[in-house]
């Protein structure tokens, strides 16, 4: 009896637990088969993105294939027209050559320049200079741009002194110690001067006299009246003399320096200096003529300038 009742206990226990252990097999399976599905999920987006990097870096290629196809038959075509090359860094410091289009020649004749607008070398074709690395990651400094030959030159050439005739001349309305002077200098039409030369000479002698002008310093205002010109006069501290030209020159003569060739500014620009760096080598000889540095102020095929009675003395 006892014997059947174990039995029975036995055969009903063991179905039981074969019946625990393939669940707990099955829940192993499961978390298994969930670890697979993941695995192939994450193998399936990084194949993708392998692919489609690999497809990128295929298009990548053949535009840079394409691009220097490109760059060769531009280069070819620049060097058929004659365009110069010059050197371009590249990002490893290296050199690379580029076409620089030449300047177009005129079909005319060239219009006259001043020196200063001469024209400028053109670099030398192939021409490949490597760039100098910049060290410690200090930016190079910007050189300044280098004076033009008329800019660096200072002497008398770049003043406009002319013959001119006072026509005219009358005391200003605003300042008892200026004249107001009409003078011909060879233009158009006459020029408007203004002189502190009320306390110096009578203004009889003001009246139709030949002068030296000089006619490009920036025009000013005097006291309400603009000036365009400056009569140039022997100077001492108690006297004056309007410089004379010589007999036979008319309004709009030239005048000349030996030694000092060039043609005059346009218009002397005030922040140059330039009047005030020539001004203290125009003096008076012993023979009361007019000079710079010794040469005389002529007037070509007339003769010299000359002061009446002032020898040794500055021009102003």
């Amino acid at each position: 009896m006892i014997l059947g009742r174990s039995f029975f206990r036995m055969s009903t226990y063991n179905p039981l637990m074969r019946l625990e252990q393939r669940a707990a097999e099955a829940d192993q399976l499961i978390e298994y088969l969930k670890q697979q599905v993941q695995l192939l999920k994450e193998k399936a987006i990084v194949q993708a993105n392998v692919r489609e990097e690999k497809k990128l870096m295929v298009e990548n290629s053949k535009l840079k294939n394409d691009i220097e196809v490109l760059k060769k038959q531009l280069l070819e075509k620049e060097k058929r027209r004659g365009v110069p090359e010059v050197a371009m860094p590249l990002a490893d410091n290296g050199v690379e050559c580029i076409s620089k289009p030449a300047t177009p020649k005129p079909s005319g004749p060239a219009p006259s320049a001043s020196p200063a607008a001469s024209v400028q070398s053109t670099p030398p074709k192939d021409e490949c200079k490597k760039k100098p690395e910049k060290k410690g990651g200090v930016k190079a400094e910007k050189k300044q741009a280098a004076p033009t030959q008329d800019e660096a030159k200072v002497d008398v050439s770049r003043l406009d002194m002319r013959v001119g005739r006072i026509v005219t001349a009358e005391k200003h309305p605003d300042a008892d110690s200026l004249y107001v002077e009409q003078v011909d200098v060879g233009e158009e039409s006459l020029r408007t001067v203004v002189s502190g030369l009320v306390n110096h000479i009578p203004i009889e002698q003001m009246q139709n006299r030949m002068a030296i002008l000089m006619c490009n310093l920036k025009p000013a205002k005097m006291r309400g009246v603009v000036s365009q010109a400056m009569v140039m006069c022997a100077s001492s501290p108690d006297k004056i003399e309007i410089l004379d030209p010589p007999s036979g020159a008319v309004p709009g003569d030239k005048i000349t320096f030996q030694g000092f060739p060039g043609e005059p500014d346009k218009e002397l620009n005030p922040k140059k200096k330039v009047w005030e760096q020539i001004q203290p080598d125009l003096r008076t000889d012993d023979r009361c003529i007019a000079t710079y540095k010794g040469a005389a102020f002529e007037v070509a095929g007339k003769g010299v300038c000359k002061a009446q009675t002032m020898t040794n003395s500055h021009i102003k």
